[in-house]
């Protein structure tokens, strides 16, 4: 085969020799592509080495920052049926305002004059407690009187014993003088039958001392006597001593029962009147209820109940209601990975559900429609959707939030974070690397 060199072809052909290589010439257009494209090579590497601010993503909505400005229920405290309503869905009322009349439905306090028969039930227990009051005096002064009689009773008896102990004492004496006297006369007879046989004495004299030995004798019994009957009266005395404070005794016991039992009675009859005065004060509070107010200044959302004569039931829900000017918040979810990274006070950019906006999370000053929060709560406890919570409030130096913007709207919120060159952070999002917390750490250390 034949083979030419270049060379060779090139000793035999010139350019200028064809017309036609003359007009092939380099396009313009493909200068200026390539020009462009070295000017987003450049671009490209100098926006890598352009700072860009990390963010936290998370998602949640409007809430109202105070618990008392939250929407909530307002229930009914007692039950009853709807007689009126005052307010409309979505009307504005001030705190005070009458929302709701209704009217008694309980047996227990259907009576019109419920108020005036409590009223005689109380002064009914009052006469009968002031009764008892005057019972009970004069189970006192009763008492007071039966002790005195018992004190003066047995003063009495015991003086009575005492004298027949006297008497007893006296005759017992006697006895003893008697005794002695017989004796002696029973000697002197002795003699005197002696010296009448031997003639000193004669049968008269004789006889004398017969007599008074006998008459002595008598004596003797009679005194006896006397000391038998007052020993039958010392025992008499004595049991009637006994007898007599026995039966003092049985009074003071009975009397003392009795005012136990009235003490008993006023203190029942104090609980009584304590359980009447307090169910008068239930049933004017209860028809006080029966004028359902609004708590406080806001709007009434949604009626549950509507219907004129509907019953309700106590603690039902009557309506929604939504408080006025409440104080804003937004409340985010971020995942446990985050968590660590969210410190109190860190600004944070959020995105309005349905507010025109856009958004550069990592150039915050080049987002437009997004506005500033601060973290003021951070949830240590997971909740429900197994996410982490935090409350945001509005940063003061921003621009204010939009008054459009109504509670429990979407929000997707920027915690921001530390700046970071481009290329740092796509080499760390293709590598699925958390952000970089080494300052925030440096803070914790130096916190502690």
């Amino acid at each position: 085969m034949l083979k030419i060199s270049n060379k060779s072809i090139e000793k035999n052909f010139k350019i200028g020799d064809f017309e036609v290589l003359n007009t092939i010439t380099t396009p313009r257009t493909g200068l200026v592509f390539l020009r462009w494209l070295l000017l987003i090579f450049v671009l490209f590497i100098i926006i890598l080495f352009m700072p860009w601010q990390q963010n936290i993503e998370g998602k949640g909505n409007v809430i109202a920052f105070s618990p008392t400005n939250r929407m909530q229920n307002i229930q009914n405290i007692v039950g009853g049926r709807i007689e009126k309503w005052n307010v409309n869905e979505g009307q504005l009322v001030k705190k005070g305002d009458t929302l709701l009349v209704i009217s008694e439905s309980k047996d227990d306090y259907l009576d019109p004059n419920i108020n005036l028969r409590i009223d005689e039930q109380i002064l009914a227990k009052k006469n009968a407690l002031e009764n008892y009051s005057f019972k009970i005096d004069a189970l006192k002064s009763q008492l007071v009187a039966i002790k005195a009689a018992q004190d003066f009773s047995d003063k009495k008896n015991r003086l009575k014993l005492k004298q027949v102990y006297q008497k007893y004492s006296i005759d017992s004496s006697n006895f003893e003088t008697l005794n002695k006297n017989y004796e002696i006369a029973k000697d002197r007879l002795e003699r005197y039958e002696k010296g009448q046989k031997n003639g000193l004495f004669s049968k008269t004299e004789l006889e004398t001392r017969i007599l008074k030995v006998q008459d002595d004798f008598v004596k003797i019994q009679e005194t006896k006597l006397k000391m038998d009957i007052l020993k039958n009266e010392i025992l008499n005395a004595q049991i009637e001593i006994k007898s007599v404070n026995a039966e003092y005794q049985k009074e003071f016991a009975k009397a003392n029962s009795d005012l136990s039992s009235s003490m008993i009675s006023l203190e029942d009859g104090k609980g009584e009147l304590s359980k009447i005065v307090n169910k008068s004060a239930n049933v004017l509070e209860r028809q006080v209820n029966y004028v359902v107010k609004a708590p406080q200044n806001g709007y009434i959302l949604k009626t549950i109940k509507s219907g004129i004569g509907e019953y309700l039931k106590e603690g039902e829900t009557i309506c929604a209601f939504q408080p006025s000017n409440p104080d804003m918040a937004i409340e985010m979810f971020v995942n446990a990975a985050d968590l660590p990274l969210i410190r109190l006070n860190k600004e944070v950019r959020i995105q309005f559900e349905g507010w025109p906006v856009l958004v550069f999370s990592g150039w915050r000053n080049s987002s437009i429609g997004t506005f500033g929060g601060n973290v003021t709560v951070i949830e240590r406890t997971k909740s429900s959707n197994n996410l982490f919570r935090i409350l945001v409030k509005p940063q003061k130096n921003d621009h204010p939030w939009p008054s459009q913007i109504g509670y429990g709207s979407a929000i997707i919120g920027w915690i921001m974070l530390e700046d970071v060159p481009i290329w740092y952070e796509l080499w760390r999002l293709i590598n699925s690397f958390p952000p970089d917390n080494s300052k925030e750490s440096t803070l914790n250390s130096k916190e502690k």
